[in-house]
């Protein structure tokens, strides 16, 4: 099989998972939407820029589990703060991200991918760094099953790239095979000292 004909296989598979699990978990995701509207309030859903394929922007969807609290500066207080305890089991147990299946089914995410981080991140990586964005980005990527946000961003990167390098069918597979034990045992949610990572601010300050 052809590297293009995987990768129009690869969309087929995109299509079909994401539609079967929106329908599967679609209790799952009634239930995380009602905990977020009781604890959090409106809006449930946190919608935010990303980039995706070559860098082209688009809305990644996914459950709110922060408060929009604020600092006497009337700046966001930290990340940690912020997060409530419903948040913290919803990223725990990914359900905060099943709202991206629709990312997926509308073509602007795939199931395995690089994850899509912030638009300003884009100035700040090298050119091998950039590499990232040359495949869709994904709800699951090689960075969540080998280590998730206990990495640093440099190690993140590097894995990023080596799936940009070494992707196929079968390495799809063995990711999202991986991604449902990393569910369960709850591995790399957070970096050391912090709700998710620190920002990234370029090569070497990871």
């Amino acid at each position: 099989m052809t590297l293009d004909q995987q990768r129009k296989v690869k969309r087929a598979i995109d299509v079909v998972a994401s539609a079967a699990g929106l329908l599967v978990t679609g209790p799952a995701i009634l239930g995380a939407a009602a905990l977020v509207r009781a604890t959090l309030g409106a809006p449930v859903f946190f919608r935010q820029q990303r980039p995706g394929l070559h860098g082209k922007p688009f809305h990644i969807w996914k459950f709110r589990t922060m408060t929009d609290e604020k600092g006497p500066d009337g700046k966001l207080l930290p990340d940690d703060e912020r997060l409530t305890r419903v948040g913290r089991f919803l990223r725990s147990s990914s359900l905060d991200e099943l709202p991206q299946l629709l990312n997926v089914l509308k073509g602007e995410m795939s199931l395995v991918g690089p994850r899509p981080l912030l638009t300003r991140y884009l100035e700040r990586y090298t050119p091998r760094q950039a590499r990232r964005h040359e495949v869709p980005p994904g709800i699951t990527g090689l960075t969540q099953v080998r280590g998730r946000n206990a990495l640093s961003w440099d190690e993140k990167f590097e894995l990023d790239v080596q799936y940009v390098e070494n992707w196929s069918l079968w390495l799809d597979l063995q990711i999202l095979g991986e991604t449902a034990l990393r569910v369960v045992d709850r591995r790399g949610i957070s970096n050391v000292g912090h709700a998710t990572m620190p920002e990234f601010m370029g090569p070497g300050a990871s």
